[in-house]
């Protein structure tokens, strides 16, 4: 995909460049449709993989799109043959309110894999593995002014926030057993195990600036096939500012996220070489037009050492189009 990622690129930069010349006007106050990407102290929830949400506090309904790609190294040589693997994803996902402080995620995708080695291409495609995470948000408050009567009552944001994720992976993508000879043992629909998923954020957010954090564990679990990929902990961090124009508004971003993986075992005993870790950066925006968000980013990684370094991330586009409730 050269020349449509140099596309992005140049288009992305443009977008946020042009950001740092604005500001808001006035400070956001109301959550109408128009201003659904407004309040910048919201609840982002992007993750060092790929994401429980987006940039807005807006809950939603919506699709995503994910593209990967990767060589995989059969061999410990230099000219040791490659395997050039294509991940396609195709994801249904929302964020759920229940109240003011209580919120929901969840996400079921659809994988479509391609594997070419030695000119011989290998597919899977099916459901992969849905997750579900119940959110806990705390807003902290300006400290009030007690020489200035408040009539209204009504306590002030002060831009920042913290919030708490418990949740579940489940097994609905099929794992097959054969495919665990493959130097790359991402290389499958689903792991068929049952994970938990810890997180926990921070968020800060003006009325041009915005900065959220976010730290995830994956607990993993052992399959029916006595195999157990390695627990996995992910970070991330963005910076974004928001360019409101007549009807819509438009939020760039750039960030740092990665990821550490601790080795498969089965058996009980450990596979060789089935950690590494991954930083990555990425650059993109979200356009908000009435109850509609479109989001975009694309991430390249900085360094890396995944799989005794026999298997190399390529890059990662992600696309969504998303409807506000």
């Amino acid at each position: 995909m050269p020349n449509f990622k140099q596309i992005l690129l140049i288009v992305l930069f443009l977008g946020f460049a042009k950001a740092e010349a604005h500001s808001l006007k006035s400070p956001c106050t109301t959550h109408q449709p128009l201003q659904v990407l407004c309040d910048l102290c919201g609840c982002s929830t992007s993750s060092g993989s790929f994401g429980f949400g987006t940039l807005s506090n807006a809950n939603f309904v919506g699709v995503r799109y994910i593209y990967q790609n990767f060589e995989s190294r059969n061999g410990i040589f230099e000219d040791s043959p490659l395997s050039k693997e294509t991940f396609n994803t195709y994801q249904v996902w929302a964020q759920i309110p229940i109240n003011d402080s209580f919120y929901v995620t969840a996400s079921l995708p659809y994988q479509d894999l391609t594997r070419d080695f030695n000119n011989i291409k290998e597919n899977l495609n099916g459901i992969g593995d849905a997750n579900i995470i119940g959110w806990y948000k705390h807003v902290f408050y300006k400290k009030e002014d007690e020489t200035v009567i408040n009539f209204s009552g009504e306590k002030i944001a002060s831009g920042h926030s913290l919030q708490f994720g418990l949740g579940v992976k489940l097994p609905t993508g099929e794992f097959e057993q054969r495919l665990t000879d493959n130097i790359n043992p991402g290389f499958q629909v689903g792991t068929g195990s049952v994970d938990g998923i810890f997180s926990v954020g921070y968020n800060y957010g003006s009325d041009t600036f915005g900065v959220n954090t976010l730290l995830s564990y994956y607990l993993k679990g052992e399959n029916k096939n006595d195999y157990q990929f390695g627990d996995q902990f992910s970070y991330a961090v963005n910076f974004f500012t928001a360019i409101p124009k007549e009807k819509m508004n438009i939020m760039p971003f750039v960030g740092l996220s990665g990821d550490r993986y601790d080795t498969i075992t089965q058996y009980g005993e450990t596979l060789k070489d089935t950690d590494g870790s991954i930083l990555n950066a990425s650059i993109g925006t979200e356009l908000a037009i009435e109850k509609f968000i479109f989001g975009a980013s694309y991430t390249l990684p900085v360094s890396q050492n995944l799989f005794g370094e026999n298997v190399q991330s390529k890059q990662r586009l992600s696309l969504y189009v998303n409807f506000a409730l």
